[in-house]
């Protein structure tokens, strides 16, 4: 019996498809040939007929019909369909909010020690599968657990349009096959910057789980096995991301042309600037408006502002004042 989704009992599934295939039945026909009792058998009939899904006779005895299946059936089939919709959609909203009930008493379901190498890979490959949106990465030197140019689930991820945002340490770019590999990610749609130096390993899927080092490992941390943490939803994790975002607001963009790759001391030249850009940063530091920029300089206070944002560009500066840091940071003042 497969009807009872749409809200039919066994019984008046057998007895409706008795009235298909026969055409038509009054109750004494549906207890003789299912074996029921005359009054079992009026009931269900009654019912189909309360149930839209046959009709019947006024006179006596009462001959019932099966309704077409087509009319009957599918506009109950659709309604039960959408009512389960609904009640999967509430129950992972009840599952989502056990959880978080979950998490807020029970630190085991927020944060999850990860020991040794292998299971640390393993970890970092599901987190990239099952990535949606967005990976975040602080890239140190010297691997701990995948070599640089291992990391196959990245590739896979970006052609599903998954974006990645790395961020690498100066001191990694001295790994053997490091400058190529980063080349390779680049050029497959990764958005790469660089820092001198980064506080910690870090990678970090969908905003939602973070992979980070309990104990520093690599050439100057512990020659033990690794022992890191998979933390979920929570203050730890949004605290994570904004140290993320922070070391992403001052790094340096890695330009790829050619196979070569530009940028990766995280500090762009001392010399990059033109006289003119020299000065007109020199001015805008100061506080002085674009319109007094523009007369002192010489130029339209249009062509200023377009110097400006060129220099925003290079720097990878999204404001004023961020200019004025990487600036600083790079020795053009």
């Amino acid at each position: 019996m497969v009807l009872e989704v749409a809200g039919v009992s066994h019984e008046e599934e057998a007895a409706y498809r008795l009235l298909v295939t026969s055409g038509r039945a009054t109750a004494q026909d549906l207890a003789q040939r299912a074996g029921l009792p005359h009054a079992d058998a009026a009931r269900i009939l009654d019912a189909l007929a309360s149930k839209g899904l046959a009709s019947h006779t006024d006179g006596t005895p009462r001959v019932f019909r099966a309704a077409p299946p087509d009319v009957a059936l599918l506009p109950r089939l659709k309604r039960s369909a959408d009512a389960l919709e609904l009640a999967r959609f509430e129950a992972a909203r009840l599952v989502e909010s056990y959880r978080d009930t979950m998490r807020r008493h029970d630190a085991g379901q927020l944060l999850e020690v990860i020991t040794g190498a292998e299971a640390l890979r393993q970890h970092l490959r599901q987190i990239q599968a099952g990535a949606q949106d967005e990976m975040l990465w602080f890239c140190k030197a010297q691997y701990v657990a995948m070599p640089s140019g291992s990391n196959a689930e990245e590739f896979q991820a970006l052609a599903r349009g998954v974006r990645y945002r790395v961020l690498y340490e100066k001191a990694f770019f001295d790994d053997e096959g490091a400058v190529d590999n980063v080349v390779a990610g680049v050029q497959a749609g990764e958005v790469a910057r660089a820092v001198p130096h980064l506080p910690l390993r870090l990678a970090i899927a969908d905003r939602s789980v973070a992979v980070f080092p309990l104990v520093a490992g690599g050439p100057h941390g512990s020659p033990e096995e690794p022992t890191t943490a998979l933390v979920r939803d929570s203050n730890l994790l949004a605290a994570l991301i904004a140290l993320f975002e922070r070391y992403w607001e001052d790094a340096v963009p890695l330009n790829v042309d050619d196979g070569a790759i530009s940028g990766t001391d995280g500090a762009g030249p001392s010399d990059a600037l033109s006289p003119t850009d020299r000065k007109l940063l020199s001015l805008l530091v100061a506080g002085v408006a674009d319109k007094a920029i523009a007369s002192q300089l010489g130029l339209s206070r249009r062509t200023v502002q377009r110097r400006i944002q060129g220099m925003m560009e290079r720097a990878g500066a999204a404001t004023r004042m961020q200019l004025a840091w990487q600036a600083a940071r790079r020795g053009w003042l």
